[in-house]
C-alpha cells in the first residue's frame, strides 16, 4: 500500500530513481553485459528496496524491475517513469483544500 508522502519524500524518491537513470544512461557501455552486467543488477534491487521505502509498495515498481532485467532497457528513464507516476498525486492539496 502507498504511504502518505510529504514534499520531502517525494523529492528523495525521485530523486534517487533519476540518480540511478542517469547512471544506468551515462554508463551504458559499462552494464551492457561482463562483470558489471551483476552491479547493474545490484543498482536496480537497491532502487527498487529504496523507492518501496520511501514511497510504499506500488504496483508500477514491479515491472519496472522486470524491464530493468532485460538487456538494453537501461537506456530508457524506466525508474524515473514509474516513480513520477507513483508520486503524480501525492504533492497535490485535496479539494477542500484547494477551495480555502
Amino acid at each position: 500500500m502507498s504511504k502518505p508522502l510529504s514534499p520531502g519524500r517525494i523529492w528523495l524518491a525521485r530523486l534517487i530513481a533519476m540518480g540511478a537513470d542517469a547512471l544506468q544512461i551515462g554508463l551504458f557501455p559499462l552494464f551492457m553485459g561482463g562483470a558489471a552486467e551483476g552491479a547493474d543488477a545490484v543498482l536496480d534491487a537497491v532502487v527498487a528496496l529504496l523507492l518501496t521505502l520511501i514511497c510504499g509498495f506500488h504496483l508500477a515498481f514491479l515491472p519496472t524491475l522486470v524491464a530493468e532485467a532485460l538487456p538494453g532497457i537501461d537506456i530508457f528513464p524506466t525508474w524515473t517513469l514509474a516513480t513520477l507516476y507513483v508520486t503524480r498525486k501525492a504533492g497535490a492539496l485535496p479539494a477542500d483544500a484547494a477551495r480555502r
